[in-house]
């Protein structure tokens, strides 16, 4: 619901009190910190895309080569766009929770309901508040499922400094979040980058056993997270010794850095779900729906019953298949097409 323009004016003059009001519905909905930055094109980060694309560093990854004007300008993504607000979300579980002992490894993050729904709900709630409080703002949101380039918004932001393993780290509470935005046709007052303050530190590009990282960049195609997720087709053998028993994503260049050490655990939204606690037979035993029904709620549904089951026998929690699951998905996902079912 619209208010009458003169309301909507002042806030427009105010932009400060807005601003400051923004951060604390953001804080009240959750979000550990709200930061918001001036639309413009992120030509620095243009360059560095366009040279790690030519590169090959995105491996099969086909969709970042797709949108990349509206990758690096959200004028292309919101008409009018004047404002990225960007949102902090931790999500490192309490001591208590942890994976049994016999479980395939699964990276942090998916342990949980998929953030992809919990961000979205609190920003829609967000979005909601701001068009009551200052009137027709027109926006939209994002969470890691459009072409935004999040770190680079939440460094322009405040929320933290992109560091050496190309996560966005904050001073005082580490790297294990989450980020959104919401770019919207509303000026704003802006916060300012953070320094760097990585120093002199190389713990994650010595501790990533596949030698993605380099400083400030990190080769996709070498990545545990790529491999497990991304990647198609089988993993390359090359890779077999390296993988240290992860088999969704991969948390060591955050277990290792030193700026962890401030993060707080949480509880609440990403609790642990049972799927964490399934051993590789058991995983094993699951029909497709029952596998489907499982991590439906989490960040594990991107991956396909065919591909979890090769990874698992790729790290020799499993015996070996006579042949390669993961085609199998494939060939299911090509006939969905066909019959209209995607």
């Amino acid at each position: 619901m619209g208010f009458p323009g003169e309301f909507h004016e002042f806030y427009r003059v105010d932009k400060s009190q807005l601003s400051q009001w923004i951060k604390q519905e953001g804080a009240r909905l959750g979000f550990d910190l709200t930061g918001i930055a001036r639309v413009e094109r992120l030509d620095a980060e243009a360059l560095d895309l366009e040279k790690w694309l030519k590169l090959g560093r995105h491996g099969t990854m086909d969709y970042m080569e797709r949108n990349f004007e509206a990758r690096v300008d959200p004028s292309r993504l919101v008409e009018g766009a004047k404002s990225v607000i960007s949102v902090m979300q931790p999500y490192f579980p309490q001591a208590a929770h942890q994976q049994p002992g016999g479980t395939p490894k699964i990276s942090r993050y998916a342990w949980g309901e998929d953030y992809h729904t919990v961000l979205k709900r609190k920003l829609y709630a967000l979005f909601a508040a701001i068009q009551q409080k200052a009137g027709d703002v027109q926006g939209r949101v994002f969470v890691d499922s459009a072409p935004v380039m999040d770190k680079a918004w939440g460094k322009r932001a405040g929320l933290g400094w992109i560091g050496k393993n190309t996560n966005l780290i904050h001073a005082r509470r580490g790297s294990w979040f989450f980020l959104g935005e919401i770019i919207l046709d509303l000026e704003l007052d802006y916060d300012g980058p953070t320094a760097d303050h990585c120093g002199t530190c190389t713990r994650c590009l010595d501790a990533c056993p596949t030698g993605a990282l380099a400083p400030y960049q990190i080769d996709a195609s070498r990545c545990i997270s790529y491999l497990t997720i991304e990647l198609k087709s089988e993993i390359p053998a090359a890779f077999r010794d390296h993988m240290e028993g992860w088999a969704y994503g991969c948390d060591i260049c955050q277990e290792v850095c030193p700026w962890n050490r401030f993060t707080q655990p949480q509880q609440g939204d990403f609790d642990p779900l049972a799927h964490i606690g399934l051993t590789p037979q058991q995983w094993e035993e699951l029909t497709p729906s029952a596998f489907n029904k499982l991590i439906r709620p989490t960040a594990m549904s991107r991956v396909k019953r065919g591909k979890w089951l090769d990874t698992l026998r790729f790290l020799k929690l499993l015996p070996q298949a006579h042949h390669f699951e993961g085609e199998d998905d494939r060939r299911h996902e090509e006939n969905e097409v066909a019959k209209g079912e995607f």
